[in-house]
């Protein structure tokens, strides 16, 4: 059997599902949720699972992998599971020496910083993240009819993890790399666009059904800027994955005023946080565009009416959506109470069952 016919095998199950549906924009049984971060620290079997294992080493064991993505999907009853990784994977399988800290993030022991530097980013070939590739095999084996969304980190994301040597709040060596050497910049996001589309090829061709771009950190720059410089590179990861068919999230935080050129980069499915009600989010985005969103995560911390008085008002702004793909304006946070989303997917399928 072909690789394509592979991919397209472990993908048939899942293919009518609500969440498929709701982001091909077709009608649904009831809305699909699932949760960003819904497979992590939420969950006390999460945290006995990775007990004194390393974060990036749980990323590359199958056998971790496979029962992370499974554990929001057997407590929950999420409609999709989301492949259990990190943004900074594939960087790491390249070669670039970085680790994720607890309670900090990606850090870089050796940023980015000139041309000398690029030469650093290889291309990622598909043997350098084979534990992607049987991790993915397992989990559509075990999913059934629930799909699975792969994901990866967009350039600019990922540019500003390798220029800033870790996570930053004001990005000011990556705006001073985007403004002071702007060709710099386009050869990198070029190189990290690349590598990004082959992340995802590699876990298309394994079998997930559709694919997550997550541009955490693009809502630090101006619309006038994310078009000139980011939107090309992200344009690029999406094209590079279009001809396989699975529907294609993207997502970023603080990005209401990006919305409509978020859309104009690709995605099938735009993901709003929480500071943009979805009936202005639509307006924003445009037609031909399922929206997923977007519940603010610490909403789950105030009382059950409180939280389905709040699910109501996403739901109302909902109504007349194209396609909607219920979840939280950002991932859950790791406090949150589990039995509050359990208690959240069950309100929405009720309430918005057909």
């Amino acid at each position: 059997m072909s690789e394509r016919s592979q991919e397209q095998t472990g993908r048939t199950a899942a293919h009518d599902s609500a969440f498929m549906r709701a982001c091909r924009r077709e009608p649904v049984p009831h809305t699909p949720v699932w949760f960003m971060r819904q497979a992590g620290r939420s969950l006390p079997e999460y945290r006995k699972v990775r007990e004194g294992i390393p974060m990036l080493d749980s990323c590359m064991r199958p056998d971790l992998v496979t029962e992370i993505t499974l554990q929001p999907v057997r407590r929950h009853g999420v409609d999709a599971a989301i492949f259990f990784s990190d943004i900074v994977v594939p960087l790491k399988a390249i070669g670039i020496d970085l680790d994720i800290k607890p309670g900090v993030g990606p850090v870089v022991a050796d940023p980015i910083r000139t041309r000398a530097d690029l030469a650093r980013l290889r291309d990622l070939e598909p043997g350098d993240v084979s534990y992607v590739t049987e991790a993915v095999g397992m989990l559509t084996a075990e999913l059934g009819t629930t799909p699975l969304i792969g994901f990866a980190g967009a350039p600019f994301t990922l540019a500003s993890y390798l220029i800033e040597g870790g996570p930053s709040r004001t990005y000011e060596r990556t705006k001073a790399m985007i403004y002071g050497d702007p060709q710099l910049w386009a050869d990198l996001v070029d190189r990290l666009a690349a590598i990004t589309s082959a992340f995802l090829r590699v876990q298309i061709e394994a079998g997930v059904s559709a694919v997550q771009l997550f541009d955490s950190w693009a809502g630090a720059l101006a619309p006038a800027d994310y078009r000139r410089y980011v939107m090309p590179a992200s344009a690029r990861v999406f094209d590079a994955v279009a001809d396989y068919g699975v529907p294609r999230i993207h997502f970023g935080v603080g990005t209401g005023e990006l919305l409509g050129l978020m859309g104009e980069a690709g995605a099938d499915v735009v993901g709003v946080d929480w500071r943009v009600p979805l009936d202005e989010a639509v307006r924003r985005v445009g037609p031909g565009k399922a929206l997923q969103g977007n519940l603010d995560p610490a909403v789950l911390f105030a009382p059950r009416d409180a939280v389905e008085a709040k699910t109501d008002e996403v739901l109302a702004a909902a109504r007349g959506l194209e396609g909607h793909v219920f979840n939280l304006g950002h991932g859950v946070m790791p406090t949150t109470d589990p039995d509050a989303l359990t208690r959240l997917v069950a309100y929405v399928h009720e309430q918005t069952a057909r």
